[in-house]
């Protein structure tokens, strides 16, 4: 009995000592927050619709009619590639699909011209400023109009000339795409095109009308699929 009760207190006087050297204890560390920043280097496809306004143009005084805004859907790709951190820059090929004539034009003595304006393209550059998922951007470059020409005197194909094609031009604008998904990204973006002024050459009661002027103010929504390079970087605090 005399030996169990020394044990027990053997034991108590040591435990304080076997504690210490046990060292303090551990502690866990907060975990690791990890920002994303986005990735913009890389190919796109995507789909887009909207809605074209022409300006308001006439023939030497004689008005152009139907200038409603006209519904349009089409297609774009391209490229990007962001570089200095924030900065992007890329190229895209579009073309867009209207939804119905653009311009008619009765002119005095029964002459009737039509353009059936079928469908808008473009190859443009485009450079932004990346801001966390948002990419601000503007974009230039060259213009394609689809046109479907007619001139008709009482209902009967009347051969005629004009000074230009006005299916080539320049285009401009601007918008905003956005990533909400790893691969998917969103945008809304204005563009102008403008194709020049065009006038008759023949045949000769249309000379004296002058020219109109062709271009169009565009509206669009569109989505992308983004093929990425390579995987977002993620900075760690």
């Amino acid at each position: 009995m005399k030996k169990f009760l020394l044990a027990t207190a053997f034991a108590a006087l040591a435990a304080p000592a076997l504690a210490a050297d046990l060292g303090p204890r551990g502690y866990t560390r907060a975990p690791v927050f990890a920002a994303p920043v986005y990735n913009w280097t890389g190919f796109y496809i995507g789909g887009h619709v909207g809605g074209a306004f022409s300006a308001s143009n006439d023939f030497n005084g004689l008005v152009l009619s139907d200038y409603d805004a006209r519904f349009f859907g089409g297609v774009q790709a391209g490229a990007d590639w962001q570089f200095a951190q924030n900065w992007v820059i890329g190229a895209e090929g579009q073309y867009s699909w209207l939804g119905k004539n653009n311009i008619n034009a009765t002119f005095p003595g029964g002459f009737v011209y039509n353009n059936n304006q079928r469908g808008l393209g473009s190859v443009t550059g485009r450079v932004g400023y990346a801001a966390g998922p948002a990419l601000f951007y503007i974009k230039g470059g060259y213009a394609y109009s689809d046109n479907r020409e007619t001139l008709t005197l009482g209902g009967v194909p009347v051969a005629f000339v004009l000074d230009g094609s006005h299916s080539n031009g320049w285009t401009v604008g601007g918008g905003v795409e956005y990533l909400f998904a790893p691969n998917w990204s969103a945008k809304a973006e204005y563009q102008y095109y403008d194709f020049g002024n065009s006038r008759f050459l023949a045949p000769a009661p249309l000379v004296p009308f002058g020219s109109f002027h062709n271009d169009e103010h565009t509206l669009k929504a569109g989505v992308n699929y983004r093929f990425n390079f390579a995987s977002p970087v993620v900075a760690r605090y």
